[in-house]
């Protein structure tokens, strides 16, 4: 005792917290408040949680789970001292009630900031803790003592009366714990409550207690001063509970006579008082409401998770109390504290309702709380919630004038709050808090076992296939960071599944490929399906596409395989609620947001559906009631498509002949199976080039210095086009000749592996009025007649080609203009002949600034190449020639560029060369796409050839020598730059792959043409790799370089300078990075046009050289590669086989692809149903099941091998079955 009051004299300077989660970070609030320096302790899994943060200092314990972290005593202690903590403060839970802890705290001369050791103990166990209470007379329930036996345990019962509750001594958080009816109960239950206790505690004594029918938890706030001062601050309402854990807890007590009030204060401090308690504390009581009468439950000798309510109604801080006790300075216990107003807490948990409230940890995709709340928690957007603790995710605390005012106070809170990307017990405790029973304070410990919870929600039973979350429009805003639009590949399907339900247009509905999900509804809704057809039942019960249906809850619908077309679409009465990423509820599935959890759905998952009513929900409320459309709206799907376009942005003569221009328009394409959401692959004839190579830009004709992409564009990547979709890339170096019709653009979401496309080429006023009278038709649910002018398909022959729309030779100071028509949404402003130039670059940015200076109503984005820019409008706003005019009237404006002067960040990056992601990214290409190419086995030594340089090292030298200037962002996505060093000898010259990678991994460098690139996420890419860096793309701005509402890192002008680092330092970097712990240097300078035109000319005898000998270095190399054709071919269709007679029960494909796995073989027997064959189509694999039952005589593919849509796949006997 001496040793402690010794103690208690030392002012707190430093406190550890032995915890996690809300506490610790609450804790750090007050110590912060205080002037006290904290430290948290933390494990693995812990590592970024915010109380690591929150903390002055933190000490890693190592582990994962509880008892490898926050439960070794041994650790704790050991950072204390290592850090030269005064004391430990436990908070609750773990080691907060552990005696003997608190000991070794005192032993080693650290204060354990909480009740003495003693106190611990003797309240720890339960039956001591009733003499305790019975000695300082507070009422006790009638029960037993220690128990010694089963047979002990049935006498006392039967003297007690059924029901009772059998009861662990060590017990607590509602372990060991049983309610037990009769005698049969307590034989069954005996055994398994003292393994519990013996399990968890280390105790396995039992006692009995009455069991209180109609019970109600009421607790009483104590803090003693250790010298016999003992307040009562209050009682607490606990009475809502779910398997005796706590969910609601208010105070005061509603319902409760005041002399039981008082009585309840008086016990609780009397009891206290006994035993000259120590620190904060709670007594609990059970209430009986019938009776009027209360029975002492127990003591927590602890700081209670609820007790920010008692704080809330009396302006007190508990936790300052119990540092400055702890610090010998004694809390104002002797003042009058007089309860005001009423308070609310509700425990928000990361667990799943519908599933028995089973834990759900995951990463938190949206995490927002209103301001006018006290909120005790640990988690942000994007906090991973960890299986190994307890899933409480924060505590939500209100203070009312009086309860009516708290109530709904919390209600508004909870409205607003929204919690996504987990399942969590939001929407069920905003259930809770509106039930007449409890807004009249009519509860008891048993009260939630009969509240029946129905969500506005729907269950995934089965997930169907590529089945993601979508809306419409998407993204919008983002094209020149290279964030992608996303939303429905076929929005008129989409649009009209919403209009039939009188949805706002904004709302998010399901979309599906090939193959549907079956969704179990846990309210009452009304649905519409549209699009690809496919087999649908409700409970069984055959339902119709293309129009409103009424749905109970708890009906399952089921949807199948599309009969044609190839994406169905699922709309709900007032949308799903998933959050808002960068303005839209759309899934990026490859960039890993949006709608739930920026991924495809997957069985068990929940979706909740939108309730406008509520403050936090983010899509208006329907507009209309639900209603029938118009027959006529709804589309055919064929096999063989019409698809009308604009011819441009390139075309002929310049880059294609005329003959391939009109050969395009007379092929009928066929769409590959390498087709998806990122583009549709189509195969067709070559076209002719006029130009022999893509000079600076790559060696192949269809190269061009990257500029943005159209959606809906096609672009020829060497010679095989593909149609650029609602995921596809938006900055690229190749060319596009046709441009697909934005009414038109909803037909390529509905093209499947097999299908053929003939493309038809119109004019802009009849794109124009395609659209109108589709937004009139859709808005109507009437079919509105397209009204269409006399127009040319193709544009001005006054041109050099007729893709343009104006055409400016240079002009003094002023370098050749052309505007070339992308679409009926889109221009494209190129600059200069097609070189590299920086000064054109300049110019793109002056129209840039001067657009956003005075900004021309109906352009929506600007989007830079590196010579070029591309302007996006609303055409129903701003009409082509219109926003032509007013554009080359700013060009006139704009003159030199000659003195420019631009901001230019430097950004000092780490770079691992050549490490295992990137070789391993090469080595799976060569495994999977070509085994040979030029660029294998090192993408490295590909580069030094091609450079003619001496050795790899001279190439690593450049790379960290070199300064790479940002020239356009979204080169593979995610705000990856296409950057090019200024200095130009540094520009090493490569080539890219062919075909493509379908791998990247986030981070990674590479080269192509002449531009660095860092891809922003897993992603196909084609450029050369050379090592890694840091991830570009912050998702959840959890670090402060990334602006807000940026994600990106990287700007326009900026430089990029790397230094090298190993893998291992730049592996822990990069975590680092990500979550807001390391800061790169970044600088700022003033870049000169005019004092990098000196640069270059002083340079320039040296340059001269330079090209001469990378040139020719080049062409020997391009020399290697004359019959590349072929192999590229190869790996891009594919390989046939030959089919041969058949003979007997056919099994054809249903869809076209290419075979992954073979699973029989000939002689084999098979079951209907059994699966033969696992085709590989649009990213995804789909099965090839047996028909029917017997032996296969025959099969016609094999691996790796291409098969169309009803192509023969195996033959089976079924003779052999009978």
């Amino acid at each position: 005792m001496l040793k402690s009051a010794a103690l208690t004299k030392r002012p707190m300077a430093k406190v550890l917290i032995a915890n996690r989660g809300e506490i610790a970070v609450r804790i750090c609030r007050t110590l912060k408040q205080m002037g006290v320096a904290s430290v948290a302790v933390y494990s693995n899994a812990d590592r970024n949680s915010q109380h690591v943060r929150a903390a002055d200092e933190a000490v890693a314990l190592g582990g994962e789970t509880a008892a490898e972290s926050y439960l070794r005593g041994d650790a704790i202690l050991q950072a204390a001292r290592d850090t030269g903590a005064d004391g430990i403060i436990p908070g609750y839970g773990f080691l907060s009630e552990n005696a003997d802890f608190a000991d070794t705290c005192e032993a080693n001369d650290i204060a354990f900031i909480g009740p003495t050791a003693s106190q611990l103990r003797r309240f720890g166990l339960k039956h001591e803790a009733r003499a305790l209470a019975e000695q300082a007379g507070v009422p006790l329930a009638p029960g037993t003592g220690l128990l010694n036996d089963l047979d002990e345990a049935k006498r006392a019962a039967r003297q007690i009366g059924y029901p009772i509750m059998l009861k662990s001594t060590a017990g607590g958080g509602g372990i060991g714990l049983s309610r037990c009816n009769d005698e049969q109960e307590l034989v069954a239950a005996f055994e398994s409550v003292k393994r519990l206790g013996e399990s968890f505690f280390s105790d396995s004594g039992v006692f009995i207690e009455r069991f209180v029918a109609r019970a109600r938890h009421i607790e009483v706030q104590i803090f003693g001063d250790g010298e016999g001062k003992v307040l009562a601050l209050g009682e607490r309402e606990c009475s809502l509970q779910r398997r005796n854990q706590k969910v609601v807890e208010e105070t005061p007590a509603p319902n409760l006579p005041q002399a039981t009030r008082e009585k309840l204060h008086e016990s609780a401090a009397r009891l206290g008082e006994s035993v000259q308690y120590r620190s904060a504390g709670t007594v609990e009581y059970i209430y009986d409401d019938e009776r009027d009468e209360f029975y002492f439950l127990e003591v927590n000798t602890r700081l209670q998770v609820e007790h920010g309510v008692t704080e809330s109604v009396f302006d007190v801080d508990l936790v300052r109390w119990m540092v400055m006790l702890a610090g010998g300075e004694r809390p104002p216990l002797d003042a009058t504290y007089i309860s005001r107003g009423h308070s609310f807490e509700v425990r928000i948990y990361a667990e799943d309702a519908l599933k028995q409230f089973q834990p759900s940890p995951g990463e938190l995709t949206e995490v927002f709380f209103p301001d006018d709340i006290r909120l005790d928690g640990w988690v942000d957007t994007g906090t991973q919630v960890s299986p190994h603790y307890d899933p409480m995710l924060a505590k939500v605390i209100v203070h009312g004038d009086d309860r009516p005012a708290a109530l709904n106070k919390m209600q508004d809170a909870l409205a607003a709050t929204r919690l996504s990307g987990i399942a969590t017990n939001l929407d069920y405790l905003r259930r809770i808090l509106i039930d007449e029973n409890v807004v009249a304070g009519r509860v008891s410990t048993r009260y939630l076992e009969t509240f029946e919870y129905r969500p506005t929600a729907f269950e995934i039973i089965e997930p169907g296939t590529y089945t993601t979350v979508q809306d419409y429009p998407g993204r919008a805003g983002y094209w020149d960071i290279g964030v992608p639009p996303s939303g429905p590949m076929d929005d008129y399907a989409f649009r009209l599944g919403n209009r039939i339900l009188g949805n706002h247009a904004s709302a998010a509905g399901l979309e599906t490929t090939l193959a549907g999900p079956a969704l179990l509804f846990h309210s009452a809704t009304v649905i519409a399906l549209t699009g690809a057809r496919c087999e649908a039942t409700l409970d069984g019960q055959a339902v119709p596409f293309w129009k409103p249906i009424p749905v109970k809850a708890g009906q399952t619908l089921v949807t199948g395989k599309v009969t044609s077309g190839c994406r169905t679409y699922l709309a709900v009465r007032n949308g799903i609620d998933v959050p808002d990423y960068l303005g839209s509820k759309s899934t990026f599935v490859l960039g890993q947001f949006g709608g739930h959890g920026g991924r495809t759905l997957r069985k068990g998952d929940v979706l909740a559906l939108c309730q406008p009513q509520l403050a936090g929900c983010s899509t208006p409320a329907p507009e209309d009631e639900p209603g029938a459309i118009d027959a006529a709206l709804i589309p055919d799907y064929p096999q063989h498509w019409h698809i009308k376009v604009l011819y441009g942005p390139h075309g002929a003569p310049d880059f294609f002949s005329e003959d391939a221009i009109e050969t395009f328009f007379a092929a009928d394409w066929q769409v590959h199976y390498n087709s998806n959401r990122l583009g549709i692959r189509l195969v067709g004839p070559k076209p002719q080039w006029t130009r022999t190579d893509g000079g600076e830009a790559g060696l192949h004709p269809s190269n061009v210095h990257d500029n943005e992409y159209a959606i809906g564009s096609i672009n020829f990547t060497g010679d095989f086009p593909v149609i650029l979709t609602k995921d596809g890339p938006s900055l690229g170096g190749f060319v596009c000749p046709v441009t697909i019709a934005k009414a038109e653009l909803w037909k390529v979401g509905q093209l499947k592996p097999g299908d053929s496309i003939r493309f038809a080429p119109i004019g802009f006023a009849d794109a124009l009025a395609l659209e109108q009278a589709q937004d009139a038709s859709i808005q109507r649910r009437l079919a509105v007649p397209a009204i269409t002018t006399p127009d040319s398909a193709l544009t001005s022959p006054a041109f050099t080609s007729n893709t343009m729309l104006a055409e400016q030779q240079a002009d003094g100071d002023t370098p050749r203009i052309t505007y070339r028509q992308a679409g009926d949404k889109y221009i494209l402003i190129e600059y200069g002949d097609n070189v590299l130039d920086l000064a054109l670059r300049f110019r793109v940015h002056a129209l840039m600034e001067n657009l956003k200076a005075t900004p021309l109503p109906g352009i929506l984005e600007l989007s830079p190449g590196v010579r070029s820019l591309q302007i996006h409008y609303d055409s129903r706003r701003l009409g082509q020639a219109e926003l032509v005019a007013a554009l080359l009237k700013r060009e006139r404006l704009i003159g030199g560029v000659d003195d420019m002067r631009v901001t230019s960040r430097v950004l000092h990056l780490p770079l691992a060369f050549e490490d295992s992601a990137t070789l391993d990214a090469v080595q799976r290409y060569q495994e999977t796409i070509r085994a040979d190419a030029p660029w294998l086995p090192n993408n490295v030594e590909f580069i030094r050839r091609i450079n003619g340089l001496d050795s790899v090292e001279q190439v690593r030298d450049i790379v960290f020598k070199a300064s790479y200037m940002v020239l356009g962002l979204g080169d593979v996505y995610l705000g990856a730059p296409c950057a090019v060093p200024v200095d130009p000898r540094h520009r090493l010259m490569t080539s890219k792959y062919n075909p493509a990678r379908t791998y990247t991994a986030e981070g990674t460098v590479g080269i192509g043409g002449v531009y660095m690139c860092i891809y922003g996420m897993d992603s196909p890419g084609g450029y050369q790799l050379i090592g890694r860096t840091l991830p570009i793309w912050n998702k959840h701005l959890k670090n402060p370089q990334f602006q807000p509402g940026e994600p990106w890192l990287l700007k326009f002008f900026d430089q990029v300078r790397y230094y090298p680092v190993s893998e291992a330092r730049l592996d822990e970097m990069r975590e680092a990075f990500r979550e807001g712990r390391l800061q790169v240097e970044i600088s700022e300078e003033t870049f000169s046009l005019a004092e990098h035109r000196a640069f270059l000319a002083d340079i320039e005898p040296e340059m001269a050289a330079f090209r001469d000998k990378q040139q020719a270095a080049f062409n020997r190399e391009v020399a290697r590669w004359q019959n590349e054709d072929a192999a590229v071919e190869s790996a891009l269709m594919g390989e046939r086989v030959e089919i041969g007679d058949v003979d007997g029960h056919l099994i054809s494909a249903e869809i076209s692809g290419n075979v992954w796995k073979l699973l029989v073989a000939e002689g084999a027997v098979v079951e209907a149903g059994q699966t033969l064959a696992i085709v590989e189509a649009m990213k995804m694999e789909f099965e090839i099941t047996a028909s029917v039952a017997g032996t296969v005589t025959g099969l016609h593919c094999k691996p790796g091998a291409v098969i169309n849509a009803g192509d023969p796949v195996a033959v089976i006997d079924t003779e052999s079955a009978a």
